[in-house]
C-alpha cells in the first residue's frame, strides 16, 4: 500500500470512530438548537406560553452546559412619581435614526432546516457505519460510550 493509500484508510477510520462517538451528541444539539430556534425552550413575557420542563432542561443543557435553570427576576411595576419628582423634568432620550425593518423569519426557517438536516445526516451517518463495516461490536460500544460520557459529566 502507498503512504496516501494508508493515511487516507486511518483517516477514514478515524473520521468513523469519532463521528460514531460523538454522534449522540451531535443529535442531541441538532434537536435542541432546531427548538431554540423559534424560542420554544423558554418562556415569554408577553404570553402564556410555558414550555415543557424537559424542553427548558435540553434547552439550558445546550446554552449553559447546566440544568440549573436562572431564576427570572419579575420586572418593577410602574409607579407614579411622588409629589417632590413630579415637578422634575425627565431626560429626553436622544433621537435615534430609525433602522430599517428586519424579518427573521426566513432565516430562523434555514436555520430549522440546518438543524433538520444535521439531525438527519448523523442518523444516516450512522446507519452507514453498521453497514459499511464488521466491527459492530466497536460501533455499538463507541456509541454506547458517546451517549453515557456526557450523561455522567451532566450530572458529576
Amino acid at each position: 500500500m502507498s503512504a496516501s493509500h494508508t493515511f487516507l484508510k486511518l483517516a477514514r477510520q478515524l473520521h468513523l470512530y469519532i463521528g460514531v462517538f460523538i454522534a449522540p451528541a451531535v443529535l442531541f444539539f441538532a434537536f435542541t438548537g432546531g427548538l431554540q430556534v423559534f424560542g420554544l425552550h423558554e418562556a415569554s413575557r408577553s404570553s402564556d406560553y410555558k414550555p415543557p420542563a424537559w424542553l427548558a432542561i435540553a434547552g439550558q443543557l445546550h446554552k449553559k452546559q447546566t440544568d440549573v435553570m436562572p431564576v427570572r427576576k419579575l420586572r418593577p411595576t410602574e409607579t407614579a412619581p411622588s409629589s417632590s419628582l413630579a415637578n422634575t423634568p425627565s431626560p429626553m432620550k436622544p433621537d435615534l435614526p430609525s433602522a430599517s425593518v428586519r424579518h427573521p423569519l426566513p432565516l430562523k426557517i434555514f436555520s430549522a432546516f440546518v438543524s433538520f438536516g444535521l439531525f438527519v445526516s448523523t442518523l444516516l451517518g450512522l446507519y452507514m457505519a453498521y453497514r459499511y463495516t464488521r466491527k459492530h461490536l466497536l460501533i455499538s460500544a463507541l456509541l454506547i460510550l458517546g451517549t453515557v460520557v456526557p450523561v455522567v459529566l451532566a450530572l458529576i
